[in-house]
């Protein structure tokens, strides 16, 4: 908070005894009537404060509405119906709790994530998650260019392979709408996107699911079915991104926070507001593009070619879901918002991809630069693919990708749990016991079905392969060790010990200067507030 001067009288900050808080006092007479003073104008200006620190989480919320999280949905439901409701829910639970933290770590240390792994680890280590990291980005940004590709396609007629080579004159459409300002861009973007909701929306009111049933889905976990356990974690792979960990503690850095510890607590809180609210509209989207999609194809009435549709159902087929609101022009409309979700999306991996590299390797890179790199390398298994096994195939890779997203969570999950709850990282604003134990059950269950998911899946392609017995054996000597590495590699993520500290308690030394007097203008560079990274200035979000 800033020192004020009322009536002339100096006034300055109180530390309670054994508290972190900060209180308002005077100097001079007149205490109690300055502090009721500020109390007012902190309650009016309130909201105001609030508005400042939006952005982050609805910039990031982003990645929970991209192209992958549609495909994932739509297989979801029509393979299973509601079934799978409680692993959107469970996932966008934890996305507001891991994302609370990540921007908390950006806040309080002054340095994101990929910076404070680089400052903690060893070099060997710190290149093998940065690898991680940029694969992530990749893998993030695949459904993005298969996405483009298919909206391409339903508009134009444009083939599925030379929709992914377009894709990467997307990125300079996409930096030329920056010139007229990334906030109405975003602005735009977002409504196209709803334009998408909407539509499920208006879908559901007009299939409408079983109520019984959608709250059974969301609230009683269940894998039955083939596919089902593969579904539910390609679900909460194209919900909880690990690039997304990165940015969302960078975003933050952009906003001036006060050197304090109310200061800091008050920027923390209001960007779990803004979270909550982004995330919550993402998860009702979610739970109605997965309701419509498990609605239709689980009809009574539903024709054969719709059946044959629903039991192959990908982005570019999706649009027939629409028909009852929409009719003819809903392939038009769907279509667009493909689009505008898959150029959306990616606005974070450019901004993830580029704080990851900054981080890790100190390496700044052009946006254009960036995007434009990314974009290269996501292009060309998605080439390949679509060009091998045409819609069809690229529908698959879609899920692949959210598989990969899924197992590569722990590399960024878990020393984001550690630096959130360490005190020598975070100080006193170190994760409560409360986030500490539910945020290790939740991250513990996720890294365990990859585990299990990953053993059992590859045992059981062992005993069924059909190539021979040599490449099989071959292929078993090479993957087996590969798993080991990944198992070792959690436990020792998880139980190396912190070494750097970057949190530095100076309230003693506050005290002890406030006791002995301090001049007005040592005061105000006590507690002017701390400027946000010159580094990540060029961030296009509002002070």
């Amino acid at each position: 908070m800033e020192p004020n001067n009322v009536d002339g009288r100096e006034i300055g900050r109180e530390t309670a005894p054994g508290k972190g808080s900060n209180r308002v006092f005077s100097i001079e007479d007149g205490g109690t009537v300055a502090r009721n003073s500020a109390t007012e104008d902190e309650k009016t200006a309130a909201w105001k404060k609030f508005l400042k620190h939006l952005g982050p989480g609805f910039l990031v919320s982003l990645a929970y509405l991209d192209p992958g999280n549609l495909e994932t949905d739509l297989q979801a439901g029509a393979n299973h119906k509601y079934e799978l409701l409680w692993v959107i829910l469970i996932g966008l639970a934890f996305a507001l709790i891991i994302q609370s933290l990540a921007a908390n770590l950006g806040v309080t240390t002054g340095k994101h994530l990929a910076e404070l792994c680089k400052a903690e680890y060893p070099m060997f280590v710190k290149y093998c998650l940065w690898l991680l990291a940029e694969a992530a980005v990749i893998a993030a940004d695949i459904p993005e260019v298969i996405g483009t590709a298919f909206a391409l396609n339903i508009l134009f007629k444009i083939p599925v392979w030379a929709g992914v080579l377009m894709t990467g004159c997307s990125t300079l459409l996409l930096l030329g709408l920056q010139r007229f300002g990334v906030r109405k861009l975003e602005l735009l973007v977002s409504v196209l996107v709803f334009i998408l909701a909407g539509c499920y929306f208006g879908e559901m009111s007009y299939v409408k699911p079983p109520a019984s049933e959608v709250m059974k889905g969301l609230f009683v976990p269940r894998l039955k079915g083939n596919g089902a356990t593969a579904d539910a974690i390609a679900l909460l792979g194209a919900l909880i991104m690990p690039h997304n960990l990165f940015l969302h503690s960078a975003l933050v850095l952009s906003r001036k926070t006060p050197a304090s510890v109310k200061g800091i607590n008050s920027a923390c809180r209001y960007f779990f507001i803004e979270s909550g609210i982004a995330l919550f509209v993402a998860l009702l989207i979610n739970i109605a593009v997965v309701s419509v999609s498990g609605t239709v194809c689980y009809a009574n009435n539903l024709s054969s070619e719709e059946a044959n549709q629903c039991g192959n159902l990908t982005l570019d087929s999706a649009s027939f879901l629409l028909k009852n609101v929409l009719g003819k022009s809903s392939s038009i409309v769907y279509a667009i918002a493909l689009l505008a979700s898959g150029q959306s999306s990616a606005i974070t991996g450019t901004y993830a991809g580029q704080y990851i590299m900054q981080g890790f390797l100190d390496l700044k890179m052009k946006r254009w630069l960036r995007n434009l790199m990314t974009r290269s390398i996501a292009i060309t298994p998605s080439l390949i693919v679509s060009i091998i096994g045409g819609s069809s195939g690229a529908g698959r890779l879609i899920i692949i990708a959210s598989m990969i997203l899924s197992f590569e969570l722990p590399f960024s999950l878990i020393p984001l749990l550690k630096f959130s709850s360490s005190r020598t990282k975070m100080g006193p604003h170190k994760n409560s016991i409360y986030i500490i134990i539910a945020s290790w059950i939740l991250g513990s269950g996720i890294i365990g079905i990859n585990i299990y998911y990953l053993s059992t899946g590859f045992v059981g392609w062992i005993i069924h392969s059909s190539l021979p017995k040599a490449a099989t054996v071959f292929i078993g000597m090479l993957v087996f060790p590969l798993m080991a590495a990944y198992i070792v590699s959690v436990i020792y993520l998880v139980f190396r010990k912190d070494k750097t500290i970057t949190f530095i308690d100076t309230s003693n030394t506050t005290e002890i200067q406030l006791e002995k007097g301090m001049t007005h203008s040592n005061r105000d560079r006590e507690n002017e507030a701390v400027p946000y990274r010159e580094d990540l200035a060029d961030i296009p979000l509002p002070e």
